[in-house]
């Protein structure tokens, strides 16, 4: 079991590496000046050229990746001789850091991963996305909850009454469900219950986890914001937990030990509950996690539609301004968060069928 997490580690580990390196050329190959973009386009060409010097963009493509790469890597390597240098440690970037190895003007020191700083805002990407997160992380949790209720029970009952119209209608839904854009479905429900049934549901289409209050007094939480994003962000996963579920549930009713629980007088709901349920909801599980992954990446174009504070917005609102940096911190912070989850999802496999272990 140690070797097989080990594996998956070291595969999630250059599958990171890669989206690295491709995020780093991406956004290299780019037009645009980010010194201009940080001082104004009546900046001096002194001006620009110490924070072209501070970025490392006078120095050769070659270099800018290991500066890169130096940044993102929790233990890295730095010269101290000259502080104006590109690698100098300097404290506004990497505080807290803690010295491993110091030898003369070289220095090896362990630190938090360092996203760079904003372009507009001058503020660490780190700090932006700490804020941005916890209403992403809401989202996705309450968008799965939905998918998980709704199509268990969905799909529990499509397989008690197969070939009833519930179980064609179960069907067709998760189709739909699945082929259906979440970009299209964040647009048509947002128009259809928070503008045009706006007065009978009492939505909204700017979804802010906390109101003002009517005597400007503070914010409270209004968590009826939540639902239309997490609906629309949890119609995918519904639909395949529903015909997941359906399936799994089929198979295990037509095992043996389902005619034994039966031909002892067992009750139906006893029957599906305590023994085929409990044996068909393991893959369920596994769907489970990483459909929370996919959740996670997936709300860029929810967050955007209905102005949810969260991870997407940040994202929508550094490719508007060209604000690279902050684009990509949270890219790869999404990054690492599917790998992470990947690599979970792969040993929860693991331990539920150890016949993967051997592949």
């Amino acid at each position: 079991m140690i070797r097989y997490i080990l594996r998956r580690v070291y595969y999630g580990f250059f599958v990171l590496f890669g989206v690295i390196t491709l995020v780093f050329v991406l956004f290299t190959i780019l037009p645009g000046d980010p010194a201009r973009m940080m001082l104004g386009q009546r900046a001096d060409i002194s001006s620009v050229e110490s924070i072209n010097r501070e970025l490392g963009r006078d120095k050769p493509v070659f270099i800018q990746y290991l500066g890169f790469l130096n940044d993102l890597s929790p233990v890295s390597w730095h010269n101290t001789r000259d502080k104006s240098s590109f690698w100098y440690p300097d404290p506004s970037r990497y505080a807290p850091f803690s010295r491993l190895i110091a030898s003369g003007d070289h220095l090896v020191i362990l630190k938090k991963p360092y996203l760079r700083r904003s372009y507009q805002s001058k503020r660490n990407v780190s700090e932006i996305l700490a804020e941005a997160f916890p209403a992403t992380m809401l989202l996705a949790l309450v968008a799965m909850g939905f998918a998980v209720v709704v199509g268990g029970f969905i799909g529990v009952v499509a397989a008690i009454r197969k070939d009833t119209l519930f179980d064609r209608l179960a069907l067709i839904v998760s189709v739909f469900g699945m082929s259906l854009p979440s970009f299209f479905a964040a647009i048509l429900i947002a128009w259809l219950f928070a503008f045009v049934l706006a007065d009978y549901t009492g939505l909204s289409m700017f979804g802010s986890l906390y109101t003002v209050d009517d005597f400007g007094r503070g914010e409270y939480p209004d968590y009826k914001n939540l639902i239309l994003p997490a609906i629309t962000l949890g119609i995918r996963p519904l639909a395949v937990i529903a015909e997941l579920t359906r399936s799994s549930l089929l198979e295990v009713l037509s095992q043996d030990f389902i005619r034994t629980a039966r031909a002892k007088g067992l009750p139906q709901f006893r029957v599906i509950v305590k023994h085929a349920l409990r044996n068909a909801l393991n893959p369920v599980v596994t769907t489970v996690s990483g459909w929370f992954a996919s959740l996670m990446a997936g709300a860029v174009f929810v967050e955007y539609v209905f102005d949810w504070k969260g991870v997407g917005v940040v994202i929508v609102g550094g490719l508007e301004n060209y604000d690279f940096p902050v684009v990509m911190g949270a890219v790869l912070f999404i990054a690492v968060l599917l790998v992470i989850i990947n690599i979970f999802v792969d040993i929860v496999y693991g331990v539920l069928d150890p016949r993967v272990r051997l592949a």
